[in-house]
């Protein structure tokens, strides 16, 4: 089983939909249930300069999204920020490392940055342990980050800081 990433293209928001459409993806998400393919569509075909989009594919199917955003703030250039999502049936595959491998080569070797974030639900014990393994560490919680299901969940805001040399 080979996993491939590139950028993701227009042409790819009908399987990307399809990701978010699987309740562990929208669960472990901002993404909300039954999005339109217009919705991706839109994302996908007017992304600005400073946010990189890819999809990982298995066996030619899309099965994963990451989207990156690099702050614009110039005192925050050093940054970015990045979610994503892998369709419930290609968990535990090695999709997730896949894409963050991506994220982490652009931003450490080309992009120059500094800090990478992420936010996860502290119930997201599967990502929380992806994101430790490439070097993430809990730099704190909130408490009532986001509405999910009925209920407000806590997540957490983890960082992955490049150490001078």
């Amino acid at each position: 089983m080979v996993i491939k990433v590139r950028r993701a293209e227009p042409a790819d928001a009908q399987a990307i939909k399809e990701i978010y459409e699987h309740p562990n993806a929208y669960s472990g998400t901002l993404q909300l249930p039954h999005p339109s393919v217009e919705l991706w569509e839109k994302r996908i075909s007017n992304v600005p300069d400073n946010v990189y989009s890819y999809v990982a594919m298995l066996d030619d199917q899309i099965v994963g999204n990451l989207g990156m955003e690099v702050c614009v703030n110039p005192r925050r250039r050093h940054v970015a920020s990045f979610g994503m999502g892998v369709r419930d049936d290609a968990a535990g595959k090695g999709v997730g490392s896949a894409l963050l491998k991506t994220a982490i080569d652009l931003a450490d070797n080309w992009l120059n940055l500094k800090r990478l974030e992420i936010t996860a639900y502290t119930d997201n014990e599967r990502a929380i342990c992806l994101y430790k393994k490439f070097g993430f560490i809990v730099e704190g919680e909130s408490e009532a980050f986001a509405f999910r299901n009925g209920k407000y969940v806590s997540a957490y805001h983890m960082a992955r800081i490049v150490k001078d040399a």
